[in-house]
């Protein structure tokens, strides 16, 4: 749900059928329900939320120019989205009788579905190590060093999972764990089974970033690599216009690697060339 996108503000509820009435009359009805499930109003109460603040149900009706229910109805679901969350509204100074009023806060979730600006802070990030290593090769060098320790710690984590895991169903059990950290991955034969496998992720967090930096791709190779025991390929990265970022797995070891690697193109898989610890090439578009 991208929030920030809804730039257009919509009529309120009472705006498309004239004049409202104090008492609506029965033929009335439908439509202003139909108005008011409409996505980009309950949009228009997250962003109102994420622009002033936590906010009752009454506080956003008049600033929306909506009905009370029909704030509430987007609440309830916003809720039940994980995008808002009721909190018991700040009182300040002497209160009044009756039970406080709710305000609405976004989640945190909530707040990751508007614009954000973390791409840009992670290249900038990269960019200033590049530079402060002097740049060229030794700035490449000081990126892919980075890429390595950023992925140190969950390299732990999916050994543990391979290690436990009989040899045939590794490559399973490597996909899990990478599903766990959001990126959706599987594992299959190979258009010939008697090759190999593919490991296929299907999202990447950090696709935009490894667009400009492969460093990342690599790096995630080289973990692939030495948790398996085997040379890999990368046949596909999401971060240089791919659909799924899929490596290929052969069964038969190093030994026979390249020759898979060989027969896995004359099935119709575009490859680069075979990756190791050491590969330069594994986050890049095969040419």
């Amino acid at each position: 749900m991208k929030y920030a996108s809804e730039g257009r503000r919509e009529p309120a509820v009472g705006q498309t059928a004239g004049p409202m009435r104090s008492t609506p009359g029965p033929a009335e009805q439908p439509r202003q329900a139909s108005h008011d499930e409409q996505p980009g109003t309950r949009n228009r109460v997250a962003r109102s939320i994420l622009d002033h603040g936590p906010s009752t149900a009454a506080e956003l009706a008049l600033r929306l120019e909506l009905t009370q229910a029909a704030v509430r109805r987007h609440l309830d679901a916003l809720v039940a989205e994980g995008v808002v969350e009721p909190r018991e509204k700040r009182v300040y100074g002497t209160r009044g009788r009756g039970r406080p009023a709710k305000a609405f806060a976004l989640t945190d979730c909530g707040r990751d579905a508007f614009d954000q600006a973390y791409d840009q802070l992670a290249c900038d990030a990269l960019r200033w190590i590049a530079e402060s290593a002097g740049g060229g090769e030794k700035g490449e060098a000081a990126v892919a060093a980075f890429a390595r320790a950023r992925l140190a710690a969950q390299a732990e984590v999916y050994r543990a999972a391979v290690e436990s895991a009989p040899p045939e169903a590794r490559t399973q059990a490597l996909a899990k764990a990478l599903t766990a950290d959001g990126y959706a991955a599987t594992a299959r034969s190979a258009p010939n089974p008697q090759l190999g496998e593919q490991l296929c992720q299907h999202h990447c967090p950090v696709a935009h970033v490894a667009e400009r930096y492969p460093q990342l791709c690599e790096a995630e190779t080289e973990v692939f690599s030495r948790l398996l025991g085997t040379h890999v390929q990368r046949l596909a990265t999401i971060a240089h216009g791919d659909g799924v970022c899929t490596t290929f797995i052969p069964k038969a070891g190093r030994a026979s690697g390249a020759r898979a690697g060989k027969a896995a193109h004359h099935t119709g898989e575009r490859t680069t060339q075979t990756t190791t610890a050491s590969a330069s090439t594994a986050g890049r578009n095969p040419a």
